[in-house]
């Protein structure tokens, strides 16, 4: 029940991070999610993520629309700053929220019906725009509130519980995001923590639009077999590209992966990302070949995951709109009624 808070009793030995906050600290309310949904550990990973990068918590904006994942953010950082949008209106709230006070982190939490149906509209103008914020898409291929009926990224020719063939093709929203110019794009599956969690991170630190399509399989409607959203169907068909660690500026990491070539990729705050290449020749700064990997892989019914593309050089909405550094929602009256003289400079510069 979410009226239900945790014991907010810590074991004095938890770890801590360089703010002094334990993982308790960015935990949210009980969970009412089915037992075993992948919901829950993507919350599980966001909430790793957060402690690790040392996050203030209030410095936090999260929104969602409607959904089993848009619930979760009552899950995680009951600390931060929070917000229940209408269905499928998530990206546009948080891009007024975002236009209103830049110096928020802003991540948008959603789902495949709330993305790639109803919001889909709303999805592709913020990936275009560029707007500074981490999404992430929990993908389930289906309508886990009304009873599991296909959601519109349900594979064609995939079987739902109950047998029922799905005869439509699937929107990749990972390919979609591409398209749409997204500068930095990512898939990863909720039982691959250890993918999932630098992912995550890398989000929260980029400069632009930063999306994460996760593959979360529906225990209770999507989880058999026939379904290719299901936790064995990814597991035997994941093709991961790379693996990724996050070096903060003033934080060095050391991870340890197999064997492979190393690509360092600066961001615009000072960190920089590590990626330790497994698919031979990839690249995941160019664009044009990351969207040809996708396919090539899609027809012989691999997943890929991992970080797919990043652009080193990415800007956001308020670089496109020459906004001025100081948030908008601090702005005096002076400075945003400027007084009728400037209005008429204005009108007379449209004749």
């Amino acid at each position: 029940m979410t009226y239900i808070l945790k014991p907010q009793f810590h074991h004095p030995s938890l770890p801590t991070n360089k703010l002094g906050f334990t993982r308790r600290d960015y935990e949210g309310r009980v969970s009412t999610l089915c037992a075993g949904c992948g919901h829950d550990s993507i919350s599980a990973a966001i909430v790793q993520a957060c402690f690790e990068i040392d996050l203030e918590p209030h410095r936090l904006a999260k929104l969602s629309g409607i959904g089993c994942s848009s619930k979760t953010p009552d899950y995680f950082l009951s600390a931060s700053h929070g917000f229940n949008t209408v269905h499928g209106r998530m990206p546009s709230v948080l891009t007024g929220a975002n236009l209103a006070n830049r110096e928020l982190i802003y991540l948008g939490v959603s789902g495949d019906g709330d993305s790639a149906s109803i919001g889909l509209g709303q999805f592709a103008h913020a990936m275009r725009r560029g707007v500074n914020m981490a999404y992430i898409v929990e993908n389930n291929g289906v309508y886990g509130l009304t009873k599991g009926q296909f959601s519109a990224t349900a594979d064609k020719g995939s079987k739902s519980k109950k047998g029922a063939v799905n005869s439509d093709s699937g929107i990749d929203l990972v390919a979609m995001a591409l398209q749409l110019g997204a500068t930095f794009v990512g898939r990863s599956f909720s039982g691959d923590k250890d993918q999932l969690v630098p992912l995550i991170k890398a989000a929260l630190t980029h400069k632009g639009a930063a999306f994460i399509d996760v593959l979360s399989p529906c225990v209770a409607f999507n989880n058999h077999k026939g379904s290719t959203k299901s936790f064995d169907w990814v597991r035997e068909h994941n093709e991961a590209v790379n693996r990724l660690d996050v070096i903060l500026g003033r934080a060095p990491v050391t991870a340890a992966y197999a064997p492979g070539s190393l690509v360092e990729v600066a961001q615009h705050d000072g960190s920089v990302l590590m990626l330790r290449k497994v698919a031979r020749d990839y690249d995941a700064t160019d664009r044009v070949k990351a969207m040809a990997y996708l396919h090539e892989r899609q027809a012989v019914g691999e997943i890929v995951t991992g970080l797919l593309f990043v652009d080193p050089d990415s800007e956001d909405l308020h670089d496109a709109l020459a906004t001025v550094a100081k948030p908008l929602n601090a702005l005096s009256d002076a400075e945003l009624v400027p007084g009728k003289a400037a209005l008429d400079r204005i009108n007379a510069a449209l004749r």
